[in-house]
């Protein structure tokens, strides 16, 4: 891997994580509310888990199993 390529990813990475914690703090809110909008924390919930796995995959590229 090229390291502008490991760059891109690298700052990638950083973007999808912090999106990945402001829907976290945006469920937590959205749950509290009285009248909480359950279709709404679902789309939230599954965009979190959309950006866990794609931060996952960033991970494997960046840090590749190493088989001793």
């Amino acid at each position: 891997m090229q390291r502008s390529d490991e760059r891109e990813l690298r700052e990638q990475l950083v973007r999808l994580r912090s999106e990945h914690r402001d829907l976290d703090v945006r469920i937590v809110a959205e749950e509290a509310l009285a009248h909480a909008d359950q279709l709404l924390i679902q789309r939230l919930k599954k965009r979190k888990l959309a950006l866990k796995d794609r931060i996952t995959a960033i991970e494997d590229q960046l840090l590749p199993d190493i088989i001793a």
